[in-house]
């Protein structure tokens, strides 16, 4: 397996282009198996997680070509050969069960294999089968298969999540569009993710309205035509490069960010003492003179502090003035990025759902392994500002989620190369 080698101390000074949202992307794709026309996304991140994508989407009979270096995806689902969305290939990623939305509504049956994903709770799917459920679906689980069917289509109807889900969110509203009548999600995430979906399924010719609130309504169509649509500007990326200067000190400018993608957390980075400004190409972000201040941080679902940045503000937090909480309320055991950190001489306590961390002058560069996605980047921002080097191991979950990012630090400045595994 690769690892990625950095050596602390440099400031960071460029333009980092942030790319299209993998989990935008990952939504976008399976609209493609609600009809037989051609769907093109462009903007289309370029990571491993896509791959997968259209390794599924293949297996279905779908054709996927990338274009233009793999930043335009171009798909079509007009011969369809298997609804049956295999084991082997949906266990690698948990995005995989928003096949199960499209190919029930387009084809009145499906059958796909419970995901899996990264290890960071059981994030368990019954919210997407309940929602389906309410449309009309029959579903029975067996042998590790949700079996769904509606032989006579799906019919519209009042979803009330009980609680956030974007998941869930995506894949009944998916479902919702070629259901006969109206459909009502109330407590639906609110996500840029969902606006995006919306707004390309609209152009597919749906009917929906108000994405972005509590409260989406869909009014089912017989069919959907094709449809070209830009991919929405991965906010997390941007998060987590914004953290990059905070961190060494520097100033990046992210090009393709916007505030409104990331307000609470950017209220934070200046709370912190981190310079923000919003430009015309994108956020410019600077550290200014000394340590951070420590400040809180309490995760929630959009437009609430993201879970996926946690653990890059954790990294931060590690050399803030003072002590810092962090209060973990999407998933449970996403703290496993802790010990590693503490490895490279953090000080941080976890209690359950809570973190309290200690601000130390300077963290200690070391060998540490990567548990998820988002903690193998927290491993390296940390590196950025440690003492000596830091070898971060098993990276494979870092390429499911950022594109190239050894490439877009090193040209700012940062010391840190790919290692190459065996």
């Amino acid at each position: 397996m690769d690892s990625i080698l950095v050596t602390g101390g440099a400031e960071l000074r460029g333009d980092i282009p942030i790319a299209g949202a993998k989990n935008a992307c990952l939504t976008l794709m399976p609209a493609t198996l609600l009809t037989d026309g051609p769907l093109t996304l462009t903007n289309a991140p370029r990571l491993s997680d896509i791959q997968t994508m259209t390794v599924l989407l293949q297996s279905l009979g779908a054709e996927v070509q990338a274009l233009q270096d793999g930043r335009v995806l171009a798909l079509s689902s007009h011969a369809l050969t298997s609804q049956r969305a295999e084991y082997d290939i949906v266990r690698k990623m948990r995005a995989s069960i928003l096949v199960l939305g499209p190919l029930l509504a387009r084809y009145g049956q499906a059958e796909v294999s419970l995901p899996g994903g990264c290890a960071i709770g059981a994030r368990p799917v019954d919210l997407h089968l309940n929602g389906l459920e309410a449309l009309g679906a029959k579903l029975d689980l067996r042998d590790g298969y949700v079996h769904a069917s509606a032989p006579k289509g799906l019919k519209g109807g009042t979803i009330e999540f009980p609680f956030v889900s974007v998941g869930a969110t995506e894949n009944v509203l998916m479902a919702a569009t070629l259901a006969k009548g109206t459909t009502v999600l109330k407590n639906a995430a609110r996500e840029p993710e969902i606006v995006d979906l919306a707004r390309c399924l609209r152009a597919m010719g749906a009917q929906i309205e108000g994405e972005g609130t509590a409260t989406i309504t869909v009014e089912g169509v017989d069919t959907l035509n094709g449809a070209t649509h830009q991919v929405v500007t991965d906010r997390i990326e941007l998060g987590t490069y914004m953290l990059a200067p905070a961190i060494c000190g520097g100033q990046v400018e992210c090009l393709g960010g916007k505030r409104a993608l990331l307000e609470v957390f950017c209220d934070k980075l200046e709370e912190a003492g981190i310079s923000i400004e919003e430009t015309p190409r994108g956020l410019k972000v600077a550290r200014k003179n000394g340590r951070i201040n420590a400040v809180d941080v309490e995760t929630a679902p959009f437009p609430g502090f993201p879970t996926d940045l946690q653990a890059q503000m954790m990294a931060l937090l590690c050399t803030a003035n003072g002590k810092s909480t962090l209060h973990e309320n999407i998933f449970e055991n996403r703290f496993m990025h802790a010990p590693e950190l503490m490895r490279m001489g953090a000080e941080i306590d976890v209690h359950g759902g809570t973190a309290t961390v200690t601000g130390v002058e300077r963290l200690r560069g070391a060998p540490v392994m990567a548990t998820d996605l988002r903690a193998s980047v927290s491993l390296i921002l940390a590196g950025l500002a440690a003492e000596g080097e830091t070898m971060v191991n098993r990276v494979y979950h870092l390429d499911r989620g950022y594109e190239r990012v050894e490439e877009k630090l090193s040209a700012c400045g940062a010391s840190i190369e790919r290692v190459q595994g065996s």
